[in-house]
């Protein structure tokens, strides 16, 4: 385990065109629901849960961001300090699959690379003759960006759990290597977020050029204590 009694806070963020599937992924995978009622997203919203993964204690924070284009001035921002990324398209959206490079690109532009996989969402609809999509050509997309690719059907809860599994797994595996590298440098300073230990060893002061006290934090290594529910947890802002 890389630090006792603490865990790891991964940042995800699923991006992709409206309608792909997207706030119903993130819903099922931490609450366990599912509606067919489609509400846009308005900016972003957030979803958290704790797993186990590799005996590494790991909170998952999902960040579910607006697919239309008046958003992407909000959403971007949202891109900054990401850990790890889910791109999704649609079975029964063409648009939304060659719209896979631009977002794809987006979130590269933010945040550099970072652990991310493709999603075709909702399989469970294939024998729609309106939006099949070809297996060869999506998985061909997935070898083209060197990505990792599922197919799942929220619907059904199917692969939902593996894809956030998975990225999991792909930031520890980075993460013990950063660590093994540079013991004292965990993450690179377009990847943190908003972990801080405040001890006097983490929190020192300059004196800006008007005179006033800066306070300066130093990220302490992006966990956060242990929950004590052994059961995970998932949890709305």
């Amino acid at each position: 385990m890389l630090e006792e009694d603490m865990e790891v806070a991964i940042k995800v963020v699923v991006v992709g065109n409206g309608a792909v599937g997207k706030s119903s992924m993130i819903q099922r995978y931490c609450k366990g629901i599912f509606t067919k009622d489609y509400k846009k997203t308005i900016g972003v919203d957030f979803l958290e849960r704790q797993l186990l993964v590799n005996d590494e204690d790991v909170r998952l924070m999902l960040w579910d961001t607006a697919g239309q284009e008046e958003f992407d001035a909000i959403t971007k921002a949202y891109y900054r300090g990401a850990q790890a990324c889910v791109l999704v398209f649609s079975t029964t959206d063409r648009e939304s699959f060659e719209a896979i490079g631009s977002w794809w690109e987006k979130v590269e532009i933010e945040v550099g690379d970072i652990p991310t996989v493709l999603v075709q969402n909702k399989i469970d609809l294939l024998d729609d003759t309106h939006g099949r999509m070809d297996h060869e050509e999506a998985e061909g997309l997935a070898k083209k960006l060197k990505l990792r690719f599922y197919r799942t059907s929220v619907k059904e809860d199917l692969n939902v759990n593996e894809v956030f599994k998975y990225l999991a797994d792909k930031y520890l595996q980075r993460l013990k290597r950063q660590t093994a590298e540079e013991p004292e440098v965990v993450h690179t300073t377009s990847n943190k977020i908003g972990v801080f230990n405040t001890t006097s060893s983490n929190l020192s002061s300059q004196n800006s050029s008007n005179g006033r006290e800066v306070i300066s934090l130093r990220p302490n290594k992006q966990r956060t204590k242990k929950s004590k529910n052994p059961f995970g947890s998932c949890s709305l802002l």
